[in-house]
């Protein structure tokens, strides 16, 4: 197997590693700019706030027709002043929120992206210091501390399996060459892929608990969590590519050499390498070999020279390499 065979050995784990890049970069593209309809539909968990409302007995008050028009009014007004959106989309850096124009998502607002982001509600809707965050069960308190640790180690494994992708690249073009290179693109491979599961499965897991405790503590008050499915779909293709390209890239530093086989067999059209037969010089009778001896006989060369090592005549060498 020569350079081309060589190369479309590696060409597939190539492939695989450049698609499973391209997807983390969709990831971190998620919620970065409102007007674009396709990244706003990237995100990681969605809480949707259109029918807020709080009843009179969540606040220990009678509950009666002067008490309920009270609420309602008071609802819809601190909804207008906290200026509570419709819906809120939290993604990698930010999150993003708009309100819902003719049954489809209008996204009005997106954060400042910041590293290690996590999405506190009391602090977006602006809570603090209200005694309405006092709401919120011990429960969702809880699973709000334990998501904000947690957010920052998906950050960090999700840089450092963009940077050991990309790493992995370039240490991929050294494999052309050799299955040395092959085995150190494995080991970045390995690493990459590493961390790309630890962000899959750290983000999987994160926001699956997070809709469950958000769900169970705010559903009273009409507003519901989900899961931004488009954005996790591209993470666990990410995560598949990925292992792929580890898989080949294995292979490829146990097969495909690169060597030629006229190294091996020689060319051929019978040049430089080719070995062919030569003439017995102690003759033949009847197709066997027939030795001749006695005083004074001295068996014939036939024109084939002997090969002196250290000034010793060698054995016969039934081939001898033809240099035509």
């Amino acid at each position: 197997m020569g350079k081309a065979g060589r190369f479309a050995c590696i060409f597939t784990p190539m492939a695989l590693t450049i698609a499973s890049l391209i997807c983390l970069i969709i990831v971190g593209l998620g919620g970065t700019n409102k007007n674009n309809s396709t990244y706003n539909s990237l995100y990681f968990f969605r809480a949707n706030t259109t029918n807020i409302n709080v009843t009179p007995s969540e606040l220990n008050i009678p509950d009666n027709p002067l008490t309920d028009a009270i609420i309602n009014q008071t609802t819809d007004l601190a909804k207008d002043v906290l200026d509570v959106k419709d819906f809120y989309h939290v993604s990698l850096w930010n999150y993003c929120a708009g309100d819902f124009d003719d049954g489809k998502d209008k996204v009005t607002y997106c954060s400042p992206r910041k590293n290690q982001f996590w999405f506190n509600p009391v602090e977006v809707w602006g809570l603090n210091n209200t005694g309405v965050d006092q709401l919120f069960s011990k429960e969702l308190r809880a699973g709000l501390d334990a998501y904000q640790k947690a957010a920052k180690w998906m950050f960090i494994a999700y840089v450092v399996a963009v940077v050991a992708t990309i790493v992995e690249i370039f240490v991929g073009i050294f494999a052309l060459f050799s299955r040395l290179g092959s085995l150190a693109t494995t080991i970045v491979s390995i690493v990459s892929s590493i961390f790309l599961i630890g962000f899959a499965l750290t983000a999987t897991i994160l926001y699956t608990t997070l809709m469950g405790s958000f769900n169970g503590a705010v559903k009273k008050y009409n507003i519901h969590g989900s899961l931004g499915h488009n954005m996790f779909v591209i993470v666990w293709l990410a995560v598949g590519f990925s292992f792929g390209a580890g898989l080949f890239w294995l292979v490829s530093s146990c097969c495909c050499s690169g060597r030629s086989n006229k190294i091996k067999y020689g060319d051929e059209s019978g040049k430089k390498g080719k070995y062919e037969r030569v003439d017995s010089p102690y003759g033949h009778r009847d197709g066997a070999p027939h030795f001749q001896s006695g005083p004074g006989y001295q068996a014939p060369h036939h024109g084939v020279p002997l090969t002196n090592v250290g000034n010793k005549p060698t054995a016969y060498e039934p081939y001898r390499t033809a240099n035509v």
